[in-house]
């Protein structure tokens, strides 16, 4: 399931690429944002995989948000603008599709996000990570974490045999992992789906640690798990 949201500052625009997204089984709709402004906050909170990116909008458009925020998903760039192509695929956008967009287009540069991800997968899913801590990068099997803690300025990454510290922040590490079995669950805490052994009043056991769910974390949590 690819996970994804939409920015754009027109309702019509929004209800159009809501309907194509429906259409697409493979497809998850998490979030919809009027405004770049407005989905900062989301996209650096959450490990997303895709975004329909408009151009043209108030008080931030596209490309600034491109320009001004680390941004680890695929981005499909919709605009009634031609002149942004170039520098579309200079920011390495997956696709650029212009208004107004038919489905044919829709599904091709879908192929093409699907295509990408699933590459980023296979190199990722049961492979080894190198985790910076102390004065030595350490390698870590992504099948053994079992969930990641922040400790301050630390993350304690907690794995099925030992305990790693590390500075690397909680963006830094959902960017080297498979993002569809980790899942941001807390301010503090990004979970290893496949470990959870059960939930229960907005709490996860993995074993036998009580992990707190949070209501803004929360919900993008369920949807995921539900689409698995």
């Amino acid at each position: 399931m690819i996970d994804c949201i939409i920015i754009e500052d027109e309702p019509l625009a929004i209800e159009k690429l809501r309907i194509f997204i429906q259409k697409i089984p493979e497809l998850n709709l998490i979030n919809t944002f009027s405004s770049g402004i407005n989905a900062i906050g989301f996209i650096n909170s959450n490990s997303i995989d895709l975004i329909f990116l408009d151009i043209e909008m108030k008080e931030l458009s596209g490309i600034q948000l491109l320009e001004s925020t680390s941004i680890n998903s695929k981005v499909i760039i919709t605009t009634a603008y031609e002149n942004y192509a170039l520098k579309g695929y200079e920011l390495q956008v997956c696709d650029y599709l212009l208004k107004p967009i038919t489905f044919n287009r829709f599904i091709k540069a879908f192929n093409k996000v699907q295509h990408e991800l699933e590459k980023q997968k296979t190199t990722k899913v049961g492979s080894k990570i190198f985790i910076k801590t102390e004065y030595r990068l350490e390698g870590i099997n992504t099948s053994c974490i079992l969930y990641i803690e922040g400790m301050g300025d630390y993350r304690k990454i907690v794995t099925e045999n030992k305990s790693i510290m590390t500075l690397q922040n909680f963006k830094e590490l959902a960017k080297i992992l498979p993002s569809d079995n980790f899942c941001r669950v807390h301010n503090s805490f990004l979970v290893s789906i496949n470990k959870i052994e059960k939930i229960e009043r907005n709490r996860i056991t993995i074993k036998n640690n009580i992990i707190p769910v949070s209501d803004s974390y929360g919900k993008y949590f369920y949807k995921k798990i539900k689409s698995k």
